[in-house]
């Protein structure tokens, strides 16, 4: 299999539309063979009442990074992807701009995948570190109710 980073990028964004990935305007930017990166803008709608970015919005954006990252390593056609267990320790405050996270595999097993997240500012400055454990099991079939 060969690794097509326009086509997994273009992928992720897709499958943000309508979902919370869309509302926190965050865009799939980056990818590698064992990394994916995504950016969301930091401004008051992520925010928490102090003016600060809100833990929770970052805690988003490293939990979709890392399961979109887990996503591009299985067969996404007979397999899905859940996280299962997040970590965040909150480094720096931000305002406003834009934070960038990066997803790397700390290990690959058959059911099991474990994550790195580093967000970090426009001047790479680490914001928050993350890590996330997602589980890969087979794709369930959906029953459309009538």
């Amino acid at each position: 299999m060969t690794f097509d980073k326009e086509k997994i990028l273009q992928y992720c964004n897709q499958i943000s539309k309508n979902t919370l990935m869309q509302t926190l305007n965050i865009e799939y930017t980056d990818a590698g063979p064992d990394y994916l990166t995504a950016t969301m803008p930091v401004n008051s709608s992520v925010h928490q009442p102090m003016g600060l970015l809100h833990g929770g919005a970052t805690v988003a954006l490293a939990e979709s990074v890392g399961s979109a990252a887990s996503l591009m390593l299985v067969n996404h056609t007979n397999s899905e992807v859940r996280g299962i267990e997040i970590s965040a320790n909150h480094l720096k405050a931000k305002r406003d701009g834009i934070v960038t996270a990066t997803a790397r595999i700390i290990h690959k097993g058959r059911s099991i995948h474990l994550w790195e997240i580093r967000v970090t500012d426009e001047n790479d400055s680490l914001i928050s570190l993350c890590k996330l454990t997602t589980m890969v099991m087979p794709k369930r079939k959906i029953e459309v109710q009538e």
